[in-house]
């Protein structure tokens, strides 16, 4: 009679928990996944239900659903969607325009003490003065149109990006720069190889802040002076008293401002991952 061996099987190691616990531990570990949508519909719901209560009137503060019925009508009509355009153009020009100045103004400082001495009491003394007093003058200087807006975005957002390259790229491990140094490495390697990978995690924290005054720039401007954009859209929405369509457009620069925060810091997951445990200015 033939025997049969029994082999046998080698214990599992895969440890990975099943779906429902992994789920769990992401609840546990994350706990940002349920408490921002929780709060969002405890909020809404107080908000609706107080209002309805305590008989506040739509002029002074309208219920959630009526921002909800007047977005939807400014989602339907063409008009809002050039509004939206508009004030996304001048938002996106003047953060491109502001971030290549800051990023190049901020090497030069960083890298050049001399430079760093005679512009940096100019820099900080202009960042002083309040921005919503100069849209009257960009208005006037460069009229009605887009580019008082754009310049207006591009100033705003220019001050947070300066301030994050030039401490990124002092921030550079000087130890890994003597090492170099001793091996022939020119400045430009230096540069290419330790400054600036030390500077990725302050850059991008000086984008995601930027990204969002940009949008701030862009509407300040065009409470000043504009025939469109969001920014005119909420003012004539007040001189209207359509306070609910003037909370939709609130929300909908809200929106932009967090789309443009999620677009920033994707790209940082990718491009600067070791950036989550580095403290930046900003941040």
């Amino acid at each position: 009679m033939a025997t049969t061996d029994v082999v046998d099987k080698p214990p599992r190691t895969d440890a990975s928990p099943p779906g429902g616990t992994r789920r769990r531990l992401d609840l546990r570990e994350r706990p940002q996944l349920w408490l921002v949508p929780t709060v969002f519909v405890v909020v809404v719901l107080a908000w609706e239900y107080g209002t309805q209560l305590l008989e506040v009137d739509a002029y002074v503060l309208p219920r959630p659903s009526q921002i909800v019925e007047a977005l939807q009508r400014q989602l339907g009509d063409p008009q809002f969607w050039s509004h939206l355009w508009v004030t996304s153009q001048e938002a996106l020009l003047g953060f491109v325009i502001g971030v290549g100045a800051a990023v190049l103004l901020g090497t030069f400082i960083s890298q050049i003490k001399v430079v760093e001495a005679t512009l940096m009491p100019y820099i900080v003394a202009f960042q002083t003065v309040p921005k919503v007093a100069l849209a009257p003058l960009f208005v006037l200087w460069f009229g009605f149109g887009l580019t008082s807006k754009v310049v207006m975005a591009a100033v705003i957002s220019f001050f947070p990006m300066l301030v994050n390259v030039i401490e990124g790229l002092r921030a550079a491990d000087a130890d890994r720069i003597q090492m170099l140094t001793v091996f022939g490495a020119s400045k430009t390697q230096i540069f290419r190889m330790v400054r600036l990978p030390s500077a990725l995690p302050f850059i991008f924290a000086g984008l995601d802040i930027g990204i969002v005054f940009a949008i701030l720039g862009a509407v300040v401007g065009e409470f000043i002076g504009a025939k469109e954009g969001l920014g005119y859209l909420l003012l004539q929405t007040n001189y209207n008293f359509d306070i609910a369509g003037m909370f939709a457009v609130l929300v909908v620069l809200s929106v932009m401002g967090l789309l443009a925060h999620f677009v920033i810091r994707l790209l940082q997951r990718r491009l600067a991952f070791w950036a989550e445990e580095t403290k930046v200015i900003g941040a």
